[in-house]
């Protein structure tokens, strides 16, 4: 499969609130990946897929603590 025939769909969880960082609490895009994200290319969106993935494991790891 090349990069024009994937699809990636955007995270977006409809439950935006963002952060004092400007960290969506929903999805854990910041909010310059969201606006960003119509105009980016698969892999920019990949690379903030793996962004959310890392915010949701340190934000899950600090309201663990």
């Amino acid at each position: 499969m090349t990069d024009t025939e994937l699809f990636i769909e955007s995270p977006c969880l409809d439950t935006c609130c963002l952060d004092d960082d400007e960290i969506c609490l929903g999805c854990f895009r910041s909010l310059e990946e969201i606006k960003q994200w119509s105009n980016a290319t698969n892999q920019e969106r990949l690379a903030v897929l793996h962004n959310c993935s890392r915010r949701r494991q340190e934000k899950s790891s600090s309201w663990q603590d």
